[in-house]
C-alpha cells in the first residue's frame, strides 16, 4: 500500500520519483509507514502530508492521543492489528470508527472488518499521535500481574546463601520461563515509560526495581527477594557477563530490537553490594537523541555565543555539570552541527553512547592502556580538525587537550564542576598553567536538566513576586506573578511533568576574564565579572524558564543554587 500512496504523491508533484525510491528503501530497512519516513527525512512537512491525505481520501483528521477511548472499544482490536498503525476510536451500532496513518492501507482496514464484523469508518491521524494512543491504551508487554502469575512457590527458590550457588545453578534459574518473562517485562516497561535508567537493587529484606523518568527515580515493583540471583543472572547473561563472578564490578551491553527494526541499547553496570549485586541499566534510544540545538533550551544570546565558539578554527570548548545533566547531548549536538565532509572529527568516549555517521569514535579501555590521554595523542597523528574528549580527568589529558587547542585544533570536552567560573580553578588545580588556560579556552558552558510542565494538564498558578525575588529574580513588580504547573494526568503518570529541558550558563572567555585568570582571581571574582559582562547564571536561566511557563519554581530550586 505504501507504493500506491507514493505514486499518488509523485502524481501530485509533492515528491519526486528519486525521493520516493529513497523513502521506500528507508522503509524496507527500518519498517514503519511511508508517511513517517517522508516527514522524518524532511521531504514532506507533516501538515502538508495530512492535508493531501485528507483531500485525496475524503477523510477528516483526528488526534487519537487526546481522546478517552472506552475500554470495550479498545478490546475490539488486538495488538497485532493495532501495530499496523491503526487504532479504534468509537463504536456506534455496527459502525466502528478507527484512526489510521495511511488510508491507502486496505489490508489493515480489511483485517479490522473481518475480525470485528463491523462496518469501518476511517479517520486520519499522524503516526506519532497513533503511537501515543497505542502506548496509552494498549499494554504490548502484558501486565505485571500476568507476569507474576508464573511464579509459583514450589521449585522457584533461587536465592539461597551466596556460597551455595554455583554458576550452573544460576544459569538454570536464569533461563526459567517466568524469570525470562519478568526481565523482559521490566525492559519493555522502561521503554514504554521512557525511562532513562533502570535500577535493580537487592537489600536485606527487600528487592526493588526503580526507573529514572525525567531525572527522578520512581519505585516500580518489588519482585520476590528469593528471585534476586535469578533475575540478576538473567540480566548478566543478556549482557554477556560472567555470572559466576559476583565479587567484582562488571560492565556490559544489551541490544534489543523493538518493534519494526528499531534498536534499543542498554548499558549495563553490575556492582557488588552488601546484600547482592546492584544492576543499573542506562537506556540509549538513538531515535530520541535530540541534536537540534535550538530545541535543547538555549536562550538566543547563549546559543549565539556557543555557536560562535564551536565555529572558531581552534581553541577549547568545555561543557560542565554533574552526571546525567545532558552534557553528552550538548556535545553531540555541536558535533552534528560541525559534521561536514571537509572536517576530520575524532572522539574519545567512555562509553560511546550513540554511533554518529561521519565521526570517528573511539571507545576508551583503561585496563589495556587506551586512556583518554593515549587516544588524544593518537588523534594528533591522524590529521584532525576537531577532537572531542569525553572527559578531562587528569593533568595529562588536560595538558594534551590544551596543546591541541593551541596548535590549530578545535577541542570539545567535559568536566565535572558546579558552574562555569569554577571550571577555570579546576583546570588550574590539575596543574595547567594560567597562561595556557587563558589562551586556549574559547568558552565554558555549565548546564542542568529540569523537568518540563506537561502540556496536557498545564494550568496557571499565582505566585507572590516576593518568592521569585528571593530566588534571585531582578524584577521590581509587587503583587502576584502568573506562573504554571502541571495538574497531573494520564499522559504524565500524574506527575505534572513530561520531558526535560536544559538550563545553560554560557561563559565566553572575554578579554577581561583572561586577564583575571592570569592574575589568579578566585572563582567568585570571575563569577561576578561574568554576570557584569552579561552572562546568565544557571539560576537566572531557570527563572527565565519559569516566567516562560516551561518549568516550575520547585524544579529550578531543586537543580540550581542561589547566585
Amino acid at each position: 500500500m505504501s507504493t500506491r500512496l507514493g505514486e499518488l504523491l509523485v502524481r501530485e508533484k509533492l515528491i519526486t520519483v528519486e525521493q520516493l525510491k529513497r523513502v521506500l528503501n528507508e522503509q524496507r530497512l527500518h519498517g514503519g509507514t511511508l508517511g513517517y519516513h517522508l516527514v522524518k527525512m524532511g521531504i514532506l512537512a507533516e501538515n502538508a502530508l495530512l492535508s493531501f491525505l485528507s483531500r485525496q481520501f475524503g477523510v477528516s483528521v483526528v488526534d487519537p492521543s487526546a481522546i478517552d477511548i472506552p475500554e470495550e472499544v479498545i478490546r475490539l482490536i488486538p495488538p497485532r492489528i493495532v501495530q499496523k498503525y491503526v487504532i479504534p476510536l468509537k463504536k456506534v451500532g455496527s459502525v466502528l470508527t478507527v484512526a489510521i496513518a495511511d488510508p491507502s492501507n486496505i489490508s489493515a482496514i480489511d483485517d479490522i472488518k473481518f475480525f470485528t464484523g463491523t462496518n469501518v469508518v476511517v479517520q486520519l491521524a499522524t503516526d506519532l499521535a497513533i503511537k501515543k494512543a497505542i502506548d496509552r491504551f494498549y499494554d504490548m508487554s502484558a501486565s505485571l500481574s500476568d507476569v507474576m502469575e508464573g511464579f509459583k512457590d514450589e521449585g522457584m527458590d533461587y536465592a539461597g546463601d551466596e556460597e551455595e550457588l554455583d554458576a550452573s545453578v544460576l544459569a538454570t534459574a536464569a533461563t526459567e520461563a517466568p524469570v525470562v518473562k519478568l526481565v523482559n517485562f521490566i525492559l519493555a516497561d522502561a521503554i514504554k515509560k521512557q525511562a532513562s535508567d533502570i535500577h535493580v537493587e537487592p537489600y536485606e529484606k527487600v528487592f526493588r526495581v526503580r526507573f529514572r523518568i525525567d531525572g527522578v527515580l520512581y519505585e516500580i515493583m518489588n519482585p520476590p527477594l528469593r528471585l534476586k540471583n535469578a533475575i540478576i543472572s538473567r540480566i548478566k547473561i543478556m549482557s554477556k557477563l560472567d555470572i559466576a563472578e559476583r565479587r567484582l564490578p562488571q560492565d556490559g551491553r544489551i541490544k534489543l530490537i523493538v518493534g519494526k527494526g528499531k534498536e534499543m541499547d542498554f548499558r549495563v553496570s553490575v556492582l557488588p553490594t552488601l546484600f547482592g549485586e546492584k544492576v543499573v541499566l542506562r537506556l540509549l534510544d538513538k531515535s530520541n537523541l535530540q541534536l537540534d540545538m535550538t530545541r535543547l533550551g538555549f536562550e538566543e544570546k547563549a546559543l549565539d555565543d556557543f555557536m560562535e565558539a564551536i565555529h572558531k578554527p581552534y581553541g577549547m570548548v568545555l561543557v560542565t555539570g554533574p552526571t546525567g545533566s545532558g552534557k553528552t547531548t550538548t556535545l553531540y549536538s555541536a558535533l552534528a552541527e560541525l559534521n561536514k565532509v571537509t572536517e576530520n572529527i575524532s572522539t574519545a568516549e567512555d562509553p560511546v553512547e550513540f554511533n554518529l555517521m561521519g565521526i570517528n569514535q573511539v571507545q576508551i579501555h583503561d585496563d589495556i592502556g587506551l586512556t583518554f590521554a593515549a587516544a588524544l595523542r593518537s588523534f594528533l597523528r591522524q590529521d584532525p580538525d576537531i577532537i572531542m574528549v569525553g572527559e578531562i580527568r587528569d593533568f595529562e589529558t588536560a595538558e594534551i587537550g590544551v596543546k591541541a587547542a593551541l596548535t590549530g585544533h578545535l577541542v570539545l570536552s567535559t568536566l565535572h564542576t558546579n558552574d562555569a567560573p569554577s571550571t577555570i580553578n579546576r583546570l588550574l588545580n590539575m596543574g595547567v598553567e594560567p597562561f595556557l588556560v587563558s589562551s586556549s579556552v574559547n568558552l565554558i558552558l555549565a548546564q542542568r536538566l529540569v523537568r518540563k510542565i506537561c502540556p496536557d494538564c498545564k494550568e496557571e498558578v499565582s505566585i507572590p513576586s516576593e518568592v521569585l525575588r528571593n530566588m534571585g529574580l531582578q524584577q521590581e513588580s509587587d503583587g502576584e506573578i502568573i506562573c504554571y504547573k502541571g495538574k497531573g494526568c494520564l499522559n504524565c503518570n500524574q506527575s505534572g511533568y513530561r520531558g526535560r529541558i536544559a538550563l545553560y550558563e554560557v561563559m565566553p572567555m572575554y578579554e577581561e576574564l583572561k586577564e583575571m585568570v592570569l592574575v589568579g582571581a578566585s572563582a567568585m571574582e570571575i563569577k561576578k565579572e561574568t554576570i557584569r559582562l552579561g552572562t546568565k547564571t544557571l539560576r537566572q536561566s531557570g527563572l527565565t524558564k519559569i516566567l516562560e511557563g516551561v518549568t516550575t519554581i520547585e524544579e529550578v530550586a531543586r537543580t540550581t543554587v542561589a547566585d
